[in-house]
């Protein structure tokens, strides 16, 4: 991998554990949060979900502001304006109040991801894109662990309010990193352009890469319903406190980044091939979200969780191997921004549907629910395009010759 290449992963890394950390810390703190504001389960989703509404409607406009104005320019107003508005969150005083915090914070806080992808593509090779930036996106889990650190050290000190003041910081010390060290972009001659090929625009409507929208999608209803709903059906069901439950969530999202690295590695040894990581990890994953809510020991359960998050993380990666191989860095921004879009969609739905069908239902029942994303996140794995060439020839319409790879996948 190239030193600038590295460089930026580092960089970008920073910036997304800070983003992880303002974003997940929540869900730690919603057992206090609940309590201190008297709300019910699927109030507290929708505390959730709100952020990820708005995270979801930034997407698509983000991607195509960072391909217009560049994307270190939109990432570096997103992170000023996400930490402020982190910060402000320790101001809530009413269920509304938090609601109108969190929507405005999840505006902002999508404007980074989609122009973070970009970013990473004009500072690397098309043919190390996929394995950069599976090494940027451990940062996820590694923003989560932090995030639980900070839940079981701080929380209990100071409280909920003081611990969202303290980490709003973390955002402009990356911001600040950005400026002092991050490298200039690739020469063009340096990255394949693929514009040659017939590649028409626009790409965002195109359904080879709506179907890795999907993909991820089903994926993420497991990340962002586990990881939304795990702390508060520890401390209700197991009397579990909020500083345990971060400490036992340690091994899942150690494990999280340990799959997305992996899966990101067999994707650039695949050439892309999707459903031959994804079909096998998401079934694993239905069987053990299945279990969980039925296993007695808690450690037991942290086990079974830290396993399922290992082998669903598998699954992050194909979601954006075939476009980043496929596509230029200058329509990247907004194509990643469509399946970065379909993940927030889960984020919006699942951890208010997790909340409304455990009122409703059970726990188990949620849990049981879960497997409907990555049942259907293997099904569309079955049939996107499985290589840079088969998307390629799907959005131009080109199907005089078949892939080999597609033949052989």
């Amino acid at each position: 991998m190239l030193r600038i290449t590295k460089v930026t992963v580092l960089l970008l890394s920073a910036a997304w554990i800070a983003d992880y950390v303002d974003r997940v810390v929540v869900t730690f703190a919603l057992p206090a949060i609940g309590r201190d504001l008297h709300l019910s389960h699927t109030q507290q989703g929708a505390i959730v979900s709100v952020f990820f509404l708005a995270y979801a409607a930034t997407q698509i406009p983000a991607g195509l502001l960072a391909d217009r104005f560049g994307a270190l320019t939109m990432a570096a107003i997103g992170m000023l304006a996400w930490s402020v508005f982190t910060g402000l969150t320790a101001l809530a005083w009413s269920f509304s109040a938090l609601l109108v915090l969190r929507f405005l914070f999840g505006l902002v806080q999508g404007v980074y991801p989609s122009a973070a992808m970009k970013a990473l593509a004009e500072r690397s090779l098309p043919e190390q894109r996929t394995t950069a930036t599976g090494w940027t996106n451990t940062s996820n889990a590694v923003g989560t662990l932090l995030a639980a650190v900070i839940a079981a050290v701080v929380q209990p000190l100071w409280g909920w309010r003081v611990m969202f003041a303290l980490i709003s910081l973390l955002g402009l010390a990356a911001l600040v990193a950005w400026r002092v060290w991050m490298p200039q972009p690739l020469p063009q001659d340096r990255i394949e352009l693929v514009a040659d090929r017939g590649v028409p625009w626009p790409v965002l409507r195109a359904p080879a890469l709506l179907g890795f929208a999907v993909l991820f999608f089903g994926y993420d209803t497991v990340v962002w319903g586990l990881g939304s709903w795990v702390p508060t059906y520890l401390h209700d069901v197991h009397g579990v406190s909020t500083s345990r439950a971060a400490l036992l969530a340690m091994p899942a999202t150690i494990l999280a980044a340990a799959g997305i690295v992996l899966g990101a590695r067999l994707s650039d040894r695949l050439d892309g091939r999707p459903r031959l990581i994804v079909v096998p990890a998401m079934a694993v994953t239905v069987v053990l979200l299945v279990a969980l809510p039925h296993i007695g020991s808690i450690a037991l359960f942290a086990a079974v969780a830290a396993l399922l998050a290992g082998v669903a993380s598998l699954a992050y990666m194909p979601a954006f191997a075939v476009p980043l191989r496929a596509l230029p860095p200058v329509v990247l921004g907004a194509a990643t921004a469509v399946i970065i879009f379909g993940g927030q969609l889960a984020g919006v739905v699942t951890p208010l549907l997790f909340g409304a069908v455990t009122d409703r239902f059970s726990y188990a029942a949620a849990f049981a629910a879960l497997a409907a994303g990555p049942l259907l996140a293997a099904a569309v794995a079955w049939f996107v395009p499985q290589s840079a060439d088969a998307f390629r020839a799907r959005l131009s319409g080109r199907f005089a010759a078949p892939d080999p790879k597609e033949s052989l996948a």
